[in-house]
């Protein structure tokens, strides 16, 4: 489930769910939409999932 790996990734970077949806989606209340029950359509989750992805790369490199 999105949120649920959403949610471990905010934990592991201490990035805010605000910022986080700003970058991921350009949608600051994305995160707390989710939580509320909001049901994203499958190329946002595709995009959300490699922002995380590549974020995690970018990470590991510095």
């Amino acid at each position: 489930m999105l949120i649920r790996h959403i949610e471990k990734f905010l934990r592991e970077t201490d990035m805010p769910a605000t910022k986080f949806g700003r970058l991921a989606t350009h949608d600051p209340r994305f995160v707390l939409d989710l939580r509320n029950g909001r049901t994203p359509r499958s190329a946002t989750e595709e995009r959300v999932e490699h922002f995380m992805n590549r974020y995690r790369e970018n990470r590991r490199e510095d």
